[in-house]
């Protein structure tokens, strides 16, 4: 155990933890708004019962995930204090924006939402949760805008040994940036839509008696969660597609690594399905191919030659050299996790797809086939758990398939530790997160499962008998 093993450990633990619930809140709240459009457009209960008994899993899952975003930032100071030193001067205008426009705007906003359901106007209230669902995504805007510095450095100069913005407007047009803030977006908007769709037929799989009522709710949210999720399916995999794309040429090792390329390919390059790569020999073993295919996700045509590692790692130390700041070079990096990453991330997303559509054939014309076969509604609510890892599996890829840099062709893993932290103080933190994040996690899914006690009309029966917001049960 190294100090650099265990702070990158710890960081990627905090990271993926904490990426469990940003797509969750910007999805689930960006629903949430769709559910109350509706209901302010055509005045139909049923949507205002939707829009408040699926917000309380929203705010839920904001609250977490702002606890694990507290947490994850404290590290840049504690952990990886000579990369803050390095990339502070523009690392922190985007964590601002972030902090003091976005994170305000949605702290606020939910607050109003939460508290004047019956207190201001109907559309006055809708205007309350387009204003979260808009603070939720630019905070996203902001992160991405850092992180895509650092996968694709731009509108900087490196004075005295650290890099010091000089356009604020590159960053916001990095290319880049257009690739991984619509791919997150479209993910969290995809996320959203299958929890809430899987939650329902999660109610609808309880042995209890329903109301006419709530059955209606389930199978209306049902039918709005199948409809996105086949929109934002397919939207995510276009996206995704561009983004690939985009990086044959920016980050040609990470592409390579996510088909287990080694040796440069023919003109017509087969498309590995399945394989396991051998570090050692630079041999996929176990594979299976099928010819062209990866000329043709690569390029949209039948030829095109895709570089393999081996080329690009020789490309990559004549451009930057064996060693940096005294550490060895190597470029390739970690091709199994990526390759197989790649292939959850790109499987469940198809899978959504396909169970969307399915379910979408099956409740067509007020149809109620899907929710009269529990196996059905099993698919569906298991599906719950497929965008989580799909994020995780999509975040790996893009933060492991830039190794071994922190920001790609200026500063490495290496250089950005901390100089003054030890093996033990490292090893006990991350125990200590690993307990906290376990506590948060069962905390949350006993929240979670307890929302779900009571379904929409009967919770809304029992809310309104509760005239304080903070009397005890009013949550």
């Amino acid at each position: 155990m190294t100090i650099v093993n265990l702070a990158r450990f710890q960081f990627a633990m905090t990271t993926v933890f904490h990426f469990f619930f940003v797509p969750f809140s910007i999805g689930t709240v960006f629903v949430v708004a769709i559910m109350e459009s509706i209901y302010v457009h055509t005045k139909n209960e049923q949507y205002q019962r939707m829009a408040k008994f699926w917000g309380k899993i929203f705010l839920l899952s904001f609250a977490v995930g702002v606890v694990t975003g507290l947490i994850q930032e404290f590290q840049f100071g504690m952990n990886w204090s000579d990369y803050s030193r390095f990339m502070g001067d523009i690392f922190g205008a985007p964590l601002a924006f972030e902090a003091l426009l976005s994170f305000f705007i949605e702290s606020t906003f939910i607050g109003l939402w939460m508290f004047t359901w019956d207190r201001v106007g109907k559309k006055l209230h809708l205007f309350f949760i387009w204003m979260v669902v808009f603070g939720t995504m630019t905070s996203a805007l902001w992160i991405l805008t850092a992180n895509s510095f650092m996968q694709h450095p731009v509108g900087y100069t490196i004075r005295n040994g650290r890099a010091e913005m000089v356009d604020f407007g590159a960053l916001l047009t990095n290319p880049q940036l257009f690739f991984e803030y619509g791919h997150v977006i479209l993910g969290a908007l995809l996320t959203g839509a299958t929890i809430i769709t899987g939650l329902a037929a999660f109610q609808l799989l309880k042995k209890r008696q329903l109301s006419k009522e709530n059955t209606k709710v389930y199978h209306k949210t049902m039918r709005l969660g199948m409809t996105l999720m086949l929109v934002f399916s397919v939207a995510t995999m276009l996206m995704g597609d561009l983004q690939m794309k985009y990086l044959i040429k920016e980050q040609p090792m990470k592409f390579a690594a996510t088909e287990a390329v080694y040796k440069t390919t023919g003109k017509q390059a087969p498309w590995t399905v399945v394989g396991i790569a051998d570090t050692k020999t630079h041999e996929v073993k176990g594979k299976i191919d099928i010819p062209v295919m990866l000329s043709v996700l690569s390029y949209g045509k039948t030829t095109g030659s895709v570089k393999g590692m081996e080329q690009v790692n020789a490309e990559l130390k004549k451009q930057y050299g064996t060693t940096i700041a005294g550490h060895k070079m190597n470029y390739y990096v970690p091709v199994n996790t990526l390759f197989w990453s790649f292939r959850v991330m790109a499987g469940f997303g198809a899978l959504i797809a396909l169970c969307s559509l399915v379910g979408l054939i099956l409740t067509r014309k007020n149809k109620l086939t899907l929710y009269q076969h529990r196996w059905c509604l099993w698919v569906m609510a298991l599906l719950t758990f497929a965008p989580f890892l799909m994020n995780t599996s999509g975040w790996l890829i893009t933060e492991l398939g830039r190794a071994p840099w922190t920001v790609y062709g200026l500063f490495t893993i290496a250089q950005s530790v901390s100089p003054n932290v030890s093996v033990a103080s490292l090893l006990i933190s991350n125990i200590v997160y690993f307990c906290l994040f376990s506590g948060l996690a069962v905390i949350l899914i006993g929240l979670i499962v307890r929302a779900l006690h009571n379904d929409p009309f009967d919770q809304a029966a029992a809310s309104a008998k509760i005239m304080d917001p903070f009397a005890k049960g009013a949550f």
